[in-house]
């Protein structure tokens, strides 16, 4: 987006924008406040505050345009020359906000606070889906059976074209069935790395654990189809449905009855410094926690720009975890929040997760849980050096970089989520999940108290 610049009025103390007044109303501060609230007078131009220009329309972000979440971003240029980025809440207040006196928020529609309901959040078709991605976990016995039963249903009564990998029509308990062959014929299949499915998938169907709906969102870089989880593995938190009445689910989910769940993933980018030849500093060469630190990145600051080659870029559901290794010693990582540095991290490494993966690695660090429907970036510290180290929540819209020697990793929240249908709807399925998955907050039920007249106390 193109750089804009506007001039604000200066923030009193109280941290209240003031609108600028012209001379002669400084010149009438005399006046009483009762004569100054009942004069009446047009508004003046210095009454609310002054905003940037919206950007034109074929400039708008293209998540906005996708899941018509309002996201605008600004750039500025910092003392040292390089352009620093800095993104708006994703489902905040409208940055477009006109205060008037008392810095009241005027009462227009680009002025309150869009909040979406839960509720609202339902599975629409443009069009009938027609073809139907199948995933099932592998070397798994149990699962031979649900997985033809589900093809055949997909395959002869809803005349769907339905895709699997090659690996699970080669293997040879599935390979050597007769009964099956009529419609293993009708599978396309594909290879991981080598053929593109991203345009040709309308809805995925995981047979397994929470394993095949991370390994279903590692598939597709870009936008994800819709994706319907059954629990078939051993702990389900990510997968509501129950095999038993699957052709009731997907009847429903066909005709676009139900509800969904979109939850965010974490777009990581990870830049290597180039080599540079340059003389060594006093003390650049001293081994430091057992290794020999290279002096190839600038000694404060992050880099500028995209300085260094892009080793690696990849749209995660879960979290990036950044550890030590193999290594005895602490790790020491620095951390910046849209290009300032925030902390850093000496401790075993850090999780950065989205609010999906809250209730992972996360959650066993010693993390809150976050809904997946918050727009949020959870930090938890991996058993930092300092106690007063807690995990932290920062908005959707920032841009979060992890820096270890030359190695820089960027990660800001992905614009492609992963739109997870719901049993029943997404506030009850995530407790659900909460309590039969994770035992939170299950115990037994405290006894209540004797009634007095029971008590051997107050016989006498």
């Amino acid at each position: 987006m193109d750089d804009m610049q506007s001039s604000r009025p200066e923030p009193d103390q109280s941290g209240v924008t003031q609108p600028s007044r012209s001379s002669k109303h400084r010149e009438r501060g005399s006046k009483s406040p009762r004569r100054r609230r009942e004069a009446k007078r047009p508004p003046r131009r210095g009454e609310t505050a002054c905003r940037p220009p919206p950007p034109p329309p074929g400039q708008r972000d293209e998540h906005a345009a996708h899941t018509g979440t309002a996201t605008e971003t600004e750039t500025e240029t910092a003392e040292d020359g390089c352009p620093k980025r800095r993104a708006h809440f994703l489902h905040g207040p409208c940055p477009a906000t006109h205060f008037g006196p008392k810095a009241c928020i005027l009462p227009n529609p680009t002025s309150v606070m869009h909040i979406q309901d839960p509720a609202s959040q339902r599975l629409t078709w443009n069009d009938p889906p027609s073809n139907v991605l199948v995933i099932r976990k592998i070397r798994d016995e149990s699962l031979l059976e649900p997985f033809k039963e589900l093809c055949r249903f997909l395959v002869e009564e809803k005349q769907m074209m339905v895709y699997v990998e090659r690996r699970v029509v080669e293997e040879g308990s599935l390979s050597d069935d007769q009964l099956f062959g009529s419609i293993c014929n009708q599978l396309c299949t594909f290879r991981e790395g080598f053929d593109d499915i991203s345009d040709c998938i309308d809805l995925i169907i995981c047979l397994g654990g929470d394993g095949t709906l991370l390994y279903a969102s590692s598939l597709f870089q870009g936008s994800v189809p819709p994706v319907m989880a059954f629990h078939l593995g051993s702990l389900g938190f990510l997968t509501p449905f129950k095999f038993e009445s699957y052709k009731t689910e997907v009847t429903k989910v066909f005709e676009g009855n139900a509800a969904i769940t979109l939850r965010s993933r974490l777009k990581v980018k990870v830049v290597k410094a180039a080599l540079q030849e340059q003389p060594l500093r006093e003390g650049e060469g001293e081994e430091h926690n057992g290794f020999l630190p290279l002096p190839l990145l600038p000694a404060h600051g992050p880099p500028c720009g995209e300085a260094g080659k892009v080793t690696l870029q990849l749209q995660v559901l879960n979290e990036v975890v950044v550890d030590r290794g193999p290594s005895s010693y602490l790790s020491n990582v620095d951390l910046y929040l849209d290009g300032r540095l925030i902390t850093s991290v000496q401790g075993d490494g850090v999780i950065v997760s989205t609010p999906t993966g809250s209730t992972a690695y996360a959650a066993a660090a010693g993390a809150s849980m976050i809904h997946p429907n918050v727009p949020a970036i959870m930090v938890t510290p991996i058993c930092p050096h300092s106690l007063s180290f807690r995990p932290i929540v920062v908005p959707a819209g920032v841009e979060l970089m992890v820096r270890h020697l030359r190695t820089s990793i960027k990660i800001t929240t992905s614009c492609y989520p992963v739109p997870s249908i719901c049993c029943h709807d997404l506030v009850y399925d995530w407790f659900e999940s909460l309590a039969q998955c994770l035992h939170w907050n299950v115990r037994k039920r405290q006894a209540g108290l004797a009634h007095p007249s029971d008590s051997s106390d107050t016989e006498n």
